[in-house]
């Protein structure tokens, strides 16, 4: 009796081990801990990993030339998802889903021409038609900047979408746009970004969107360092929206005299907190807000759905509607964004799924 219920436990074990859905994670440059993109990708897995039981490999590639390999380890070992995190990632996910016509890909941010990948693919542009419109209603100068990383169609979208906003909110506005670089290498050059950064505050931006992923965090760095814009013969200022925030000892040092706080605009995830240089955020915050595209909401929705045996290639496109891009509210910036501002950024959010705005890709 003994020997049968050790024998029965131990292919109960077996049975379970067996039934447990395998999921593998390959990651774009800049790693999963990127504050970012990827990040929301991996936030994503592990919240499928709690809540639906499924077990979850990470593969972070030192090396563009590793991916495939990575991605191709999972493959072989029976995984029965694979997800590939960015475009670079298109050209391996597609070969490798190719060769194992019998399993299931993901693939987010292109679309793959295999029938057994799923393309989880984003509206950039709705959600950077929000947070631009919150940059023109509060931008003091008039002038605002946007630093895209790798100068691809995919960035367009987020710039596209950002100065139709900003226009929409104040027509007179001006919008400054530079990219980082138009290689690979452009995601993780924050040195880069930051010298950008200071010559859009030398023309007058005071609030900045960085859609660059790591090299993103050389706009927030700088912003951190200077904190403000100062007036000068070529830099008039036109309101005061944030007079009554209180402001950190740094900043009141740091910004005596007729000056504007400066801004920057996260991207991907809610990277509000990094705005919270005195780390009070009962203070002026100087990340303004954040356009939340939602990896994490299409990854664990892709995993749910093999988990149920839903799974359906071709392209999957996450919009306002389906909760896949939108703005940032948080203890950090909610003393920057008043009711009235919320309210009409809402109803903005409802004509653009209604269809009654069309947001420009390009």
């Amino acid at each position: 009796m003994k020997k049968f219920l050790t024998l029965a436990l131990a292919l109960t074990t077996t049975l379970a081990s067996a039934q447990t859905l395998r999921v593998g994670m390959a990651y774009d440059a800049g790693g999963k801990f990127d504050k970012s993109f990827n990040q929301s990708a991996y936030e994503g897995s592990l919240r499928a990993a709690k809540n639906l039981g499924v077990k979850v490999n990470d593969f972070e590639p030192s090396d563009p030339s590793q991916i495939i390999q990575g991605i191709r380890s999972f493959a072989n070992e029976g995984f029965d998802l694979t997800v590939g995190v960015g475009f670079a990632n298109n050209a391996s996910i597609s070969q490798v889903a190719k060769e194992n016509p019998d399993l299931y890909f993901g693939l987010v941010d292109d679309v793959s021409p295999q029938k057994n990948v799923a393309s989880l693919v984003f509206a950039e542009q709705e959600g950077s038609y929000l947070v631009g419109y919150l940059a023109g209603m509060n931008s003091a100068t008039g002038t605002v900047g946007f630093v895209g990383g790798m100068d691809i169609p995919l960035i367009h979208k987020f710039e596209a979408g950002y100065t139709a906003g900003v226009k929409a909110a104040n027509p007179k506005a001006r919008v400054i746009a530079q990219y980082v670089g138009t290689t690979p290498d452009a995601w993780n050059n924050p040195g880069k970004a930051k010298e950008i950064a200071a010559s859009m505050r030398a023309k007058g931006a005071d609030i900045i969107f960085a859609a660059a992923g790591g090299s993103g965090n050389g706009v927030i760095d700088y912003i951190k360092q200077t904190q403000c814009v100062k007036a000068s013969s070529t830099i008039k200022f036109t309101s005061n929206n944030f007079a009554k925030v209180p402001k950190s000892v740094s900043y009141q040092k740091a910004c005596a005299g007729n000056t504007r706080p400066m801004f920057f605009i996260g991207v991907d995830s809610n990277q509000n907190y990094l705005g919270d240089f005195d780390k009070r955020p009962a203070t002026l915050n100087h990340g303004l807000t954040s356009m939340l595209k939602r990896v994490d909401n299409a990854v664990y929705s892709l995993i749910s759905d093999v988990k149920a045996n839903r799974f359906k290639g071709g392209e999957r496109r996450f919009g306002l509607k389906e909760n896949g891009v939108g703005y940032a509210v948080d203890q950090y910036n909610r003393n920057l964004i008043t009711s009235a501002q919320i309210l009409k950024l809402e109803a903005i959010k409802a004509r653009i799924i209604k269809g009654q705005i069309k947001v420009p890709t390009k």
